[in-house]
């Protein structure tokens, strides 16, 4: 059995090489060379170029490499930190209204 290749949605393909093309820009201002960051982050320099065009193989751990290269870990950090959408679901979770004692039948 093969393994199943990832395919990306239209939207997901469009962030991935967005990531990819502020990635290379970071790199070009740096003046770094494709040879320094991918000798300097242990990745080939076509791993490096598939990082650059956002293509969907490429796996977190090359991303991570290239960033810390790049010194840009501390962006990465900043992914999913500020959780609104699931704040806003445990918060409708956590307020509910409560009901009042019951009242005692008299006979």
């Amino acid at each position: 059995m093969g393994l199943k290749k990832l395919k990306l949605l239209p939207k997901e393909q469009r962030i991935a090489q967005n990531l990819g093309g502020r990635l290379k820009l970071a790199r070009l201002r740096r003046r770094l060379t494709t040879e320094q960051v991918s000798e300097r982050a242990n990745i080939s320099r076509k791993t490096l170029w598939h990082v650059e065009k956002g293509s969907d193989h490429i796996s977190m751990g090359t991303y991570l490499k290239v960033l810390s290269v790049l010194g840009l870990m501390e962006d990465f950090k900043l992914l999913a930190e500020d959780d609104v959408l699931g704040r806003k679901l445990q918060d409708i979770n956590l307020i509910r209204k409560q009901r009042g004692p019951k009242k005692k039948r008299e006979t």
